[in-house]
């Protein structure tokens, strides 16, 4: 088993190889603009620090976010085409599921990330395994009463300390592919199924046709 795990969910732009038991290699340079660009040259390195070729590779794990439209689809569109060029399976896992799994805690807490427009995609885990809600994206705001004095990692609970008052600073700020990597394996180990590899957007693009937009079609 070769694992190829890659995430751009996050202001990470994170690679990394697994061989079913341990991190062989990984990348991640933390740059919100930089997806498209700093990925491929990620992937490369991380092969070469390795001494792994592409063509060896088993499996690919991508995470499916939740996370901004434009860095999102780049990881997820690399992942496809590479799954489609090797022939081998793509599996999606929820990109909070990576930083929980990095947290390494064994009691309940929350994962929130920076959904930028002064939100936090989050979701509450029972441990660093095991997920209890399905993720969204609110205003810091209105969670205040949920996540008061409740353990918390993640850009979003950093950037909120106010509101995430049980903030653990020791923790995980961005995502990690050998955390996602290593999960992965876990679960293929285990048989377990994964998501998708289809992106987990929760709202709308930043992207938007501007209003009063007039279509010109040929007479």
């Amino acid at each position: 088993m070769l694992l190829l795990a890659l995430d751009t969910a996050t202001p990470a732009v994170t690679v990394a190889l697994h061989d079913g038991s341990r991190v062989l290699a990984e990348s991640r340079q933390v740059d919100a603009r930089r997806h498209g660009e700093l990925l491929l040259p990620a992937v490369d390195r991380v092969l070469a620090e390795a001494g792994r070729t592409l063509d060896a590779v088993s499996d690919i794990v991508v995470g499916v976010g939740p996370g901004p439209y434009t860095g999102l689809r780049v990881g997820l569109v690399t992942a496809a085409t590479f799954g489609a060029a090797l022939d081998v399976p793509v599996h999606g896992l929820c990109s909070l599921d990576g930083l929980a799994y990095a947290a390494g805690l064994t009691e309940p807490f929350v994962v929130a990330t920076d959904a930028r427009r002064k939100e936090v995609y989050w979701a509450r885990y029972g441990d660093a395994r095991t997920r209890l809600t399905e993720p969204a994206v609110d205003r810091p705001a209105d969670l205040a009463d949920q996540m008061a004095g409740v353990p918390a990692v993640g850009a979003g609970a950093l950037l909120y300390a106010s509101v995430f008052t049980g903030v653990r600073r020791e923790g995980p700020e961005h995502q990690s592919a050998g955390a996602l990597a290593a999960l992965a394996a876990e679960k293929l180990a285990a048989g377990t199924e994964f998501l998708p590899a289809r992106p987990l957007y929760l709202r709308r693009p930043d992207a938007q046709v501007p209003a009063n937009y007039k279509v010109v079609t040929p007479t």
